[in-house]
């Protein structure tokens, strides 16, 4: 008898057979596929791409009725996104074509009958979000842009409705592109169409609205209305939400409670988020990376930082698999493992990974998007502060010049685009400053770094109030600054003292912040022959370092959890 391992060859399938049939001979054969379920169809244009007849496959692509029919085939949504990033990358504008396609097409349909016209706003909305999905934003835009036309030349309750979805998923898209000024003129166009439909007695779920809207707030640093929106979407989660939009409010509303340092809040809704995305998407799609990056910002915020590092990993495992190429959501979870993995080897001084990380975002984001997008604001950003501490550790004058100067470079170009997007009086701006702050210590411009420590310090209490994790921060910086270069002993210790009492407040006694104001302070009492708080901070010091070497010997698993409220539970029981 043959062992059970000894068959290596299987036969394939019928089926695949057959279409590795009709794809051998496909210029022959290509009319007639037209008439094949869209599943089949689908299979087909998957096997073109696997075998890397690119050409073939873009012309198929770029025909707005064929993409139409694969669009139907929900489950393969994943390898669409696949096939469809290597036509972009390849050279072939598909996001674009379709979207020129659909924009002439809408204009074709206006003076048609009411069932053609939501015909093609199914279409539109299908489209719209297969961009929006995949990262082309301006041209998924478009189509939604065109997608409101339609609405609004109708002015039936029914296209009301559908006029208020479109404004929502323009403003998502919106969001996601860094348009803020666009958005906010969307949302409040969002709004006016809920009261009319409300004026009808029509009532509507508002939660995706309300998360788009929380979104636009986080971005524009209005954090107390952020939190407030999150809490409404909450409340107006419904059976008849979809997945995808339950998962992106637990996850926005997250993010949210992070910046209102609400985290036991913030932890729930995240893990929720996480579960729900991997029950519902499995753990190789799109949308489970997007909930992991939200874990990811969340453990960042608790300084769990080596499990931060882990989950964007994870995240970005899943995208370079589902996109791979020159995909702005790949550059997004690149650069977050960037920042990562700059703070968890800020000790150690091996920023190599994240230098790496860095730069890829940055290559991808410069292959992709306009020279003054804001995105590349913050990879710039850093990469800058990477390359500053690389230098700091040079022992070459030289190389630490220039690297220093490529540093200022990239802060100034993100402080700029922040300016452009936001003006001063936002949170992100102050971030700016205060990196130029730390960068000009470094590079022995100590007036200059002083003004911008104050207008970072400034700008954050009066947004964040003056306990924040943010203002805790540029504080330190600045009694750095007192400290080590300007000799300003008294307003140094303050500063350290103030600096300790958030971190410690916020994070507890083993926060990793505090290590750096710690040895401030140490070596600030030696310099004023303080030698009793120098005695009494060296034993804080030690009793820290033991904390964090418990830490550290905890096996990082934080994945490793299980969910045992609902959602409901969790509203009722937090919100």
């Amino acid at each position: 008898m043959a062992s059970a391992c000894a068959l290596h060859w299987v036969p394939d399938s019928l089926y695949n057979t057959a279409v590795s049939a009709i794809v051998a001979s496909y210029p022959r054969g290509r009319r007639d596929l037209k008439v094949l379920p869209e599943n089949v169809q689908f299979d087909i244009y998957y096997k073109l791409y696997s075998k890397g007849r690119l050409c073939q496959l873009g012309m198929e692509f770029s025909d707005l009725d064929t993409f139409a029919k694969v669009l139907k085939v929900n489950d393969k949504r994943h390898l669409l996104h696949h096939c469809f990033q290597a036509l972009m990358d390849h050279g072939l504008r598909a996001s674009g074509i379709l979207a020129d396609s659909f924009v002439v097409r809408v204009s074709e349909i206006m003076k048609k009958d009411q069932y053609t016209k939501i015909r093609y706003l199914q279409l539109g909305f299908n489209l719209g979000g297969f961009l929006s999905d995949a990262g082309w934003f301006q041209d998924s835009e478009r189509v939604y842009k065109a997608c409101a036309e339609v609405c609004q030349a109708e002015t039936d309750t029914g296209s009301l409705c559908r006029a208020l979805e479109c404004s929502v998923r323009l403003l998502h898209v919106q969001n996601a592109n860094c348009k803020y000024r666009e958005a906010d003129q969307t949302c409040r166009e969002a709004f006016r169409l809920m009261e009319i439909l409300a004026q009808h007695g029509i009532t509507v779920s508002k939660s995706a609205l309300y998360t788009e809207c929380c979104a636009l707030l986080f971005a524009e640093s209005q954090y107390d209305e952020a939190y407030k929106y999150c809490t409404l979407a909450l409340h107006e989660l419904a059976p008849s939400l979809s997945h995808k939009a339950v998962v992106d409010v637990l996850r926005q509303c997250s993010k949210a409670c992070v910046v209102k340092r609400e985290f036991e809040k913030a932890e729930v809704l995240i893990k929720q988020a996480v579960a729900y995305a991997r029950e519902h998407f499995g753990s190789h799609h799109p949308k489970y990376s997007d909930a992991l990056l939200d874990y990811g910002f969340y453990l960042l915020n608790v300084d769990s930082i080596p499990g931060s590092v882990c989950v964007y990993q994870i995240a970005l495992d899943i995208r370079q698999a589902v996109f791979g190429g020159n995909n702005l959501y790949v550059a997004i979870a690149h650069e977050d493992l960037a920042y990562a993995s700059y703070v968890e080897q800020y000790s150690s001084g091996r920023f190599q990974k994240a230098k790496d990380h860095a730069e890829k975002a940055i290559e991808i984001l410069c292959n992709i998007l306009p020279v003054d997008h804001l995105l590349l604001s913050s990879s710039k950003r850093v990469k800058a502060l990477i390359l500053e501490e690389i230098a700091i550790d040079s022992h070459n004058k030289k190389m630490e010049d220039q690297l220093l100067h490529e540093a200022q470079d990239l802060h100034l170009q993100s402080l700029e685009l922040a300016k452009k997007a936001f003006g001063e009086n936002n949170v992100q701006t102050a971030k700016h400053y205060g990196n130029l702050g730390r960068l000009y210590q470094s590079m022995h411009r100590y007036k200059e770094a002083e003004e911008m420590h104050l207008k970072a310090i400034e700008i954050k209490e009066r947004l964040l109030g003056p306990e924040d994790y943010e203002v805790a921060l540029s504080v330190g910086h600045l009694a750095s600054l007192y400290n080590y270069d300007m000799e300003k002993f008294d307003e140094a210790e303050k500063l350290y003292l103030r600096s300790i009492a958030i971190g410690q407040k916020l994070f507890g006694e083993g926060y990793s912040g505090l290590e750096y104001d710690y040895r401030g302070l140490l070596r600030l009492y030696h310099n004023v022959g303080k030698q009793q708080l120098a005695l009494h901070y060296s034993n804080i010091l030690q009793r820290w370092n033991h904390i964090r070497d418990s830490h550290n010997m905890e096996e990082v698993k934080p994945l490793d959890y299980t969910v045992t409220q609902s959602i409901h539970q969790i509203i009722d029981a937090y919100f």
